[in-house]
């Protein structure tokens, strides 16, 4: 039997912004600022509307690489996955 692992928590942090492109800017100086804190998984980081929350929007792509990092591009990205957000 498999053991049963702790549940995860996620912190809904509510903004006064009111365009999609400004949190996922927000979304992004957050991910560069605290990228040290080990225990955010910025990869998980999706974007709702105050009073639709159950419809998500995915910031990152987020898929896993050969080496095991994860994709750091924009969700629905062009081409091939890459290490960097700069390809």
């Amino acid at each position: 039997m498999a053991a049963v692992s702790a549940p995860r928590w996620i912190i809904h942090l509510p903004t006064t912004l009111t365009r999609l492109d400004d949190a996922a800017a927000l979304a992004v100086a957050l991910r560069d600022s605290l990228r040290h804190v080990t225990a955010i998984d910025f990869g998980e980081t999706t974007l709702s509307e105050e009073d639709r929350q159950f419809v998500r929007t995915r910031v990152w792509c987020d898929a896993r690489l050969p080496d095991r990092a994860r994709c750091p591009l924009p969700a629905d990205h062009d081409g091939p996955c890459a290490r960097s957000p700069d390809r």
